[in-house]
């Protein structure tokens, strides 16, 4: 049994029990990069034949027609590992079946009025247009950063407004009349890119000056980073991107001991605050530290090993939950610790939180768990 939920949770680490009793399961389901809700109802003898269903209204949109399949599935699958496995291949099937309606091509006259658009734009600022117009990406440089912005344009174009796709931390809409052009989006990109310019600064200057933990390589639209701070302490930052230098949202991960006094500068030290700084000067001033650069901080100096897979990545995850013990202050991935402390005995839940010895010190720890995002807990 205990195999079993270790399997499912590997596959499906978003589809979780919401019960002791594992009676009622809850989350979502990938596929063809989309994520469906979907939620399990068991009976209490946890048969599949007599369990129940419940999906969203995307998810029933998709399986319209496949419902006797799923039925059929439910009433011989071995396990609810076996059942999920099967629906979901079910899924990518019906989401490869769905057909696009057919849309007439543009007349000549689209192909020769966007040909002058571009030309007029300049064809050093064109990257990459598709063989039926439909898809341009067009590039720009500001502050020595290139960015680039995609154009998905409509049969209708320019009387329909295109889709415009940049890498922004904020929402990119464009203004559009049956007048405008190639042009007119260019420039209102150029002009969301000047406005983003302190906020990229601020950015860069972190990636270039400290230890990012996560993300390994950062868009331009990410907006937090996680940040070493010594040996199993980090802080994750999340920055305002209309407002770049003013106090960030600050969570400490590590150890309850280590964490605390840094929570208690930041309240004694927040008046220090100086929008007119640098975030980083401020961040330095209001925590009294120094941030180690990666270059001069030997990897042994900051152990990051999963003590129980004794790897650093997990599927794209890196270690977030350490041990409260000062004697100890090992660190792990939460999926790790989240099936060392279900295979447990003398491990226990209640609702949503897991207790159950450190795999190192055999100190109480806990976990939070959910099936929306997974939350480190330090106590």
């Amino acid at each position: 049994m205990a195999e079993t939920e270790a399997t499912l949770l590997r596959q499906f680490p978003l589809f979780l029990p919401q019960n002791r009793a594992k009676t009622v399961y809850e989350g979502f389901i990938s596929a063809q990069g989309r994520d469906f809700h979907l939620r399990l109802l068991l009976p209490k003898d946890l048969q599949l034949r007599n369990a129940r269903l419940l999906c969203s209204w995307q998810l029933k949109a998709v399986l319209n027609g496949y419902h006797h399949i799923v039925q059929q599935r439910m009433q011989q699958s071995p396990d609810l590992v076996s059942f999920m496995m099967e629906l979901k291949m079910l899924l990518e099937v019906a989401l490869k079946n769905k057909k696009e309606p057919y849309v007439l091509p543009p007349p000549p006259k689209f192909y020769s009025s966007l040909i002058g658009e571009i030309r007029a734009l300049g064809w050093d600022k064109l990257v990459y247009v598709d063989p039926c117009f439909s898809t341009i990406k067009l590039k720009a440089d500001v502050s020595g950063r290139e960015h680039l912005i995609t154009v998905k344009l409509k049969a209708k174009y320019p009387a329909e407004s295109p889709d415009c796709v940049v890498d922004f931390p904020v929402p990119f809409s464009v203004s559009w009349t049956p007048q405008s052009s190639l042009i007119s989006i260019y420039s209102q990109f150029l002009a969301a890119l000047e406005s983003l310019k302190t906020f990229w600064d601020v950015m860069d200057e972190i990636d270039e000056k400290t230890w990012v933990l996560e993300p390994e390589k950062p868009t331009r639209s990410a907006t937090a980073r996680r940040i070493v701070l010594g040996n199993n302490i980090s802080i994750n930052i999340e920055v305002d991107p209309r407002h770049p230098t003013m106090l960030p949202e600050c969570c400490f991960l590590g150890a309850d001991h280590v964490v605390k006094p840094l929570g208690i500068r930041l309240s004694r030290n927040i008046h220090l605050w100086d929008p007119e700084n640098s975030l980083l000067q401020n961040l330095k001033d209001v925590l009294e530290i120094d941030f180690p650069a990666r270059a001069i901080l030997e990897k042994s100096d900051f152990s990051m090993d999963c003590g129980i897979c004794y790897a650093y990545q997990l599927d794209g995850a890196i270690p977030d939950q350490v041990c409260d013990n000062s004697q100890c202050g090992q660190s792990f991935h939460y999926i790790c610790l989240y099936e060392w402390l279900r295979g447990l005995l003398t491990s226990r839940q209640s609702f949503n939180i897991m207790f159950g010895e450190c795999p190192y010190c055999s100190k109480v720890s806990s976990l939070f768990v959910t099936f929306h995002k997974t939350v480190p807990s330090f106590q």
